[in-house]
């Protein structure tokens, strides 16, 4: 019986093994065709979208965009008083007494050609306020190397934000304007700028908050909500574009505050600056609206704390708004009867819970044009109409 059992096994074994063959002749052949077709599909995937010459996309987007951004060297004479002691004798100093002196001062920052007319050879520049403000000459520097004269064409303290106007140079190319309403947190930032002298120098980091309030960083006399990055911007970034993953400016940089490990740029959304550059390089400045109030931000939260202390003089009303700190003399607030402790609960039909709110509502406001606000001056509730003026210079 072994034998024959053996032969069995034997001969079962030989037919697993001929089926087996058969299998793999059979389809040996599509299924290398398939694995042959999943590797050329993977290959031309790749080469797709793998980047040109193996750069990252942040080289990709700075090359479309850095033809675009220049230098802006500026020169503005400075009175200053008194004279070196180092040069005159002690004697001299005090028959001549404290004269007054001019020297120029040299200033430096970055801007970015956002249109050309090549019909006129001619090119507009943003950059920031404070870069040219004041100046008496603007040279501006390309990309290429190429030094042209410019001209401060137009300029607006409160949004920080100046046209400079190039005559001649021959081709000059214009940066590609994205849409900063569109921004997220977390998307990709590269600023882009000449810190420190540095020309040409590129960062990148991501955007860390939107709408960012200005006075938030201590400037009353500004009116601006900012992007936040953690993008590098140092003296000399400013009027250098902020740019997103596609190459678009997506603002204008503007600050930066440092501190203990990091610091924080802020750029002012080119929605925004937009705006202001079309109104400059068609009027060459901008009239904005003006009450003449002073604002800090208060919270139930803030109120009650402050009406629990037994010594208070003031009792604060316990709801969110923008409490008056204070009322400019002559001004249309003080003519309309606004007090130092009302609090602005709404304006314009608009609730209004922070300070940011209702410069939002006086920003679109008319000048001469009657606007409403509801205050709450300790128990009570008013209307009171106010008629803005235009901002003094």
């Amino acid at each position: 019986m072994a034998p024959l059992g053996r032969q069995r096994w034997a001969s079962v074994l030989f037919s697993v093994l001929t089926l087996g063959l058969v299998l793999v002749l059979a389809f040996s052949h599509p299924l290398l065709v398939r694995a042959e077709g999943l590797g050329a599909a993977e290959a031309t995937t790749g080469q797709a979208t793998a980047p040109v010459h193996g750069h990252s996309f942040v080289a990709t987007a700075v090359s479309r965009v850095a033809p675009a951004v220049v230098r802006i060297d500026t020169e503005r004479r400075v009175q200053s008083t008194g004279l070196d002691p180092m040069l005159l004798d002690p004697l001299l100093r005090d028959a001549l007494g404290d004269l007054p002196t001019i020297r120029q001062q040299h200033g430096q920052g970055s801007g970015v050609v956002i249109s050309v007319d090549p019909g006129n050879n001619a090119a507009l520049i943003l950059t920031n306020a404070h870069v040219v403000e004041g100046v008496d000459s603007v040279e501006v520097t390309l990309m290429d190397g190429r030094s042209l004269t410019g001209t401060v064409s137009g300029s607006d303290a409160i949004t920080d934000l100046a046209l400079v106007t190039l005559h001649g140079g021959g081709t000059i190319q214009a940066a590609q304007l994205g849409d900063s309403s569109s921004l997220e947190v977390g998307d990709w930032a590269i600023a882009l700028g000449n810190p420190y002298g540095l020309d040409s120098t590129v960062t990148l980091g991501i955007v860390s908050n939107l709408h960012r309030s200005i006075a938030s960083l201590g400037f009353s006399n500004k009116r601006l909500e900012l992007i936040q990055t953690d993008a590098a911007i140092n003296p000399g970034n400013s009027g250098g574009p902020l740019v997103n993953a596609a190459g678009e400016v997506i603002g204008i940089n503007t600050l930066v505050r440092s501190g203990p490990g990091a610091g924080l740029g802020f750029a002012i959304p080119i929605n925004l600056a937009r705006q202001v550059a079309n109104l400059l390089d068609s009027q060459g400045k901008i009239t904005h609206p003006y009450l003449g109030i002073r604002m800090v931000q208060l919270t139930q939260r803030q109120a009650r704390q402050h009406n629990a202390d037994p010594n208070t003089l003031l009792k604060l009303p316990e709801r969110d708004g923008a409490l008056v700190q204070n009322v400019v003399e002559a001004s249309p607030a003080e003519r309309a009867g606004l007090r130092r402790g009302d609090l602005v609960v709404g304006a314009g039909r608009q609730p209004v819970h922070e300070p940011g709110e209702l410069l939002a509502v006086v920003e679109a406001s008319q000048v001469g044009q009657p606007l409403q606000l509801q205050i709450q001056r300790g128990d009570q509730e008013l209307d009171l109409e106010v008629t803005p003026e235009a901002m003094p210079s």
